[in-house]
């Protein structure tokens, strides 16, 4: 299978699912975490396939995976099964069902091997790469640390049979990872739209996270510039509420307003090929003031301000710290008031 490195102890590969744990000899239980539907099937089918004794528990759907109540079940379920530090948690799923396998795989016994299967373009790109994990309390993923997978697997066959509207969903994460450091994946959803080729998006998207993880893995320098839309994307994701493609490109439109201010960018573009994309460029009927004050509590907050990642071109990144005048007018104009 073709691999990409994320850091020497970690690693994307994209094939068939048949194979998905890194070879080791002293693995006994295997505890997979996922999500009712075609994700759990998926994860029974694998279950059955790594000749080691199991145990498949599925997880409430969505954002509810990533209460703390769903978290203590999963530690009982892990505490029944005997899974002990030389064990692996794998992650079958969605966003939600990685970024809680990960922290569970984090903290039971100060760390467990996690592996993870994306079921999701979104989850592909983004949520299961980089060792980001996190559950939610007052906030989006407020509790969480940082714990590599030893190894990410993509079925790109199995991606490209979802649906449109989370191939629009996992859209928002591939673009941002383009309009970051890789013009081609710009120019495949320019010319093909939301069936563009995931052969080409969905390696180059993971490739640019990879390098950036790889440069600043607990995010204390370049790492940021992944939050482009995050900003004002996880405010309105809660709010909304949306789904998290949909806030991250809504957000995407706040930063390009911002960006336009400072710097000239063409956020009228920006927000065109976002919505042929499928994906919402506003937020009407969500809150200003409840917006600012959960952006004024986000983990991106510096004692100078409100960080925010800008776009001076495609491939040209900056964050800066905005005012709150800024982030107002940004805000009015994906239509919160």
């Amino acid at each position: 299978m073709e691999a990409v490195r994320v850091t020497d102890s970690s690693e994307v590969v994209f094939g068939a699912t048949d194979a998905i744990l890194p070879p080791r000899d002293d693995r006994e239980v295997v505890a997979f975490l996922t999500q009712p539907g075609p994700p759990r099937q998926l994860a029974e089918r694998l279950a059955d396939t790594v000749g080691l004794r199991t145990t498949v528990h599925v997880l409430p759907d969505g954002e509810a995976a990533k209460e703390l109540e769903a978290v203590g079940d999963i530690y009982d379920v892990l505490a029944s099964s005997g899974l002990g530090r030389h064990d692996t948690v794998v992650g079958v799923g969605g966003g939600a069902a990685t970024d809680v396998a990960g922290f569970v795989a984090a903290t039971w016994m100060r760390g467990v091997e996690s592996v993870l299967v994306p079921t999701t373009l979104l989850a592909a790109v983004d949520a299961a790469i980089g060792g980001k994990t996190g559950i939610n309390r007052r906030g989006k993923n407020l509790v969480g640390c940082f714990w590599l997978p030893t190894r990410v697997v993509i079925d790109l066959e199995l991606l490209g049979r979802l649906p449109e509207h989370l191939l629009a969903e996992g859209a928002a994460e591939a673009l941002k990872a383009g309009l970051l450091a890789d013009q081609a994946i710009v120019d495949e959803y320019a010319t093909s739209g939301i069936r563009a080729d995931l052969e080409v998006v969905v390696p180059r998207a993971v490739a640019v996270k990879a390098a950036v993880v790889g440069d600043d893995l607990t995010e204390h320098g370049r790492r940021a510039i992944l939050n482009l839309g995050h900003t004002v994307g996880h405010a309105v994701e809660i709010l909304g509420p949306m789904s998290h493609g949909a806030a991250v490109s809504v957000g995407m439109v706040a930063a390009a307003v911002v960006s336009n201010a400072r710097y000239g960018f063409d956020n009228a573009w920006l927000t065109a090929l976002l919505f042929d994309l499928g994906l919402p460029v506003a937020a009407a009927g969500v809150s200003l003031p409840a917006a600012m004050d959960l952006i004024a509590r986000d983990k991106k907050r510096t004692p100078e301000g409100i960080r925010m990642v800008l776009m001076r071109a495609v491939g040209d990144p900056v964050v800066d710290v905005v005012t709150s005048d800024e982030l107002e007018i940004a805000m009015r104009a994906i239509g919160l008031s």
